[in-house]
């Protein structure tokens, strides 16, 4: 498993056994586990061998007790060898010199012995959410040039952090596919980023530079699919005002991806079949056949092999946009990518309303790896920037994430329960979409809605 930042421990260098005694029993008292070293050779060995969260660093020791020259020396090789490391001076001798000498020399921050709890916590806390966003960032540079490559599809991807083993296993399908150009097909839960890892692989190969172009095959109506997918000369009907290009066309050269493709009508499946295995197609209004080179790329949160048993979906285009497949796992399967990401989204929805970065205390810390998140990621960035805005602490505590408890009355048992009209529906959509094996067409029409009605309610209640 790889290694949180939140779990390094804190590096201690003083040579009075009765001060690192106390600070052992502090940090612990704080959650946090530390290692004791006695001199500054001690703490470079202790430096060179392992990564820590932040080190306490004595200025004086036994050689020198007045001067804070071993300490100063003690920081500057420390940075040598981490030069992110948060480093915290400490020292009985304090003087307003020794301290701007330390800070100069790479300490974050300077504390005088006897310490205060409250403040050495607090400089600690924050000294340790800078670690975690600098490793983290190291992290994604170096195991995800995917996100590095420019953003060819337009748009803000979410973050790609992939610290938990199944998401490890994903991007290494990743990076063997992403140049051999053939069909993919991204199955997955609502929420968990489908669209934004076909964006990542479009930007990871050789097609990075031609467009990338997304159909939420969900929100096309029935009537305007050949229009919408192949294009329209002026005049091919009623209201074509005026010649449209089709998004096969508009994708050339590129990759385009099919959202949702299990919502696609079944009269249109044998449309979309037949310009995936002949490679052309014509506008409507026009006999000239057109071609366009694409990368297939199609995503369904529905069993699609259930569909092609039910009839629902045909067994010849599954096969020809399935050549590979690829299982995007829901946020519960990602433990060591909850953390990392939530502190992202916290970061993130600093910035954006330009206020002071909230940090999470051991127990919120806790009550996000236990929530169940049935949203997913997308779920996780709601609830972090709700707690942004609305919290007033400066550290997050678990009633401050508003995740609520993790059951709901059932959908038969509505009546009598105190519940508003739109708790009420989401109640009744979300077991029907389970029956339908999460086909949205099949649940709108057991709950006697259109599709467009059906998912301007799924949009409504973020399902």
């Amino acid at each position: 498993m790889t290694v949180r930042p939140s779990d390094l421990p804190i590096l201690v260098a003083d040579d009075d056994a009765a001060v690192r005694s106390s600070l052992r029993i502090f940090l612990k008292a704080e959650g946090l586990d530390c290692v004791l070293v006695a001199s500054p050779e001690e703490a470079l060995a202790a430096l060179a061998e392992r990564e820590f969260g932040a080190l306490l660093a004595d200025m004086n020791y036994r050689r020198d007790t007045t001067s804070g020259a071993e300490g100063l020396g003690l920081i500057a090789q420390a940075g040598v060898i981490d030069p992110q490391l948060p480093i915290i001076a400490m020292t009985a001798w304090g003087t307003v010199a020794l301290a701007v000498e330390a800070m100069r020399g790479g300490a974050r921050d300077f504390i005088e012995k006897p310490w205060d709890n409250t403040r050495l916590a607090s400089m600690l806390r924050n000294l340790l959410a800078l670690r975690r966003s600098q490793l983290s960032n190291q992290r994604l540079a170096a195991a995800h040039q995917l996100l590095n490559a420019g953003n060819a599809g337009g748009g803000a991807a979410r973050p790609w952090i992939s610290d938990s083993p199944a998401m490890r296993a994903l991007m290494a399908q990743v990076e063997l596919l992403k140049d051999a150009g053939v069909n993919l097909l991204i199955t997955g839960e609502n929420g968990s980023g489908k669209s934004q890892l076909a964006q990542a692989i479009h930007r990871a190969s050789a097609r990075a530079q031609a467009p990338f172009i997304s159909v939420n095959m969900g929100a096309i109506p029935d009537t305007l699919f050949e229009s919408e997918m192949f294009g329209h000369e002026k005049g091919a009907f009623t209201d074509a005002r005026q010649t449209r290009i089709g998004r096969f066309e508009l994708a050339d050269g590129g990759t385009l991806f099919l959202d949702e493709v299990g919502n696609i009508p079944l009269n249109q499946q044998a449309k979309l079949l037949q310009v995936l295995e002949g490679g052309q197609f014509e506008r409507l209004g026009s006999a000239k056949a057109r071609r366009a080179d694409v990368r297939l790329i199609a995503a369904s949160n529905a069993d699609l092999d259930q569909m092609v048993e039910l009839g629902s979906f045909r067994r010849d285009l599954l096969y020809r946009i399935n050549s590979v497949q690829l299982r995007l796992p829901p946020l519960r399967e990602r433990g060591d990518d909850i953390l990392s990401l939530a502190e992202h989204y916290l970061a993130s929805h600093a910035q954006r309303y330009q206020r002071p970065p909230k940090t999470l205390s051991a127990n919120a810390r806790a009550a996000l790896l236990q929530h169940a998140w049935p949203g997913n990621v997308r779920e996780l960035a709601h609830c972090m920037e709700r707690a942004s805005l609305l919290s007033p602490q400066q550290q997050l505590e678990p009633a401050d994430l508003g995740l609520g408890p993790a059951a709901r009355p059932p959908a038969a048992a509505l009546d009598g329960a105190e519940l508003t009209l739109d708790e009420a529906e989401a109640l009744l959509i979300r077991p029907a979409l389970r029956r339908a094996g999460g086909s949205a067409p099949q649940a709108a029409q057991a709950l006697g809605l259109s599709r467009s009605a059906f998912y301007r309610r799924l949009e409504k209640h973020r399902l």
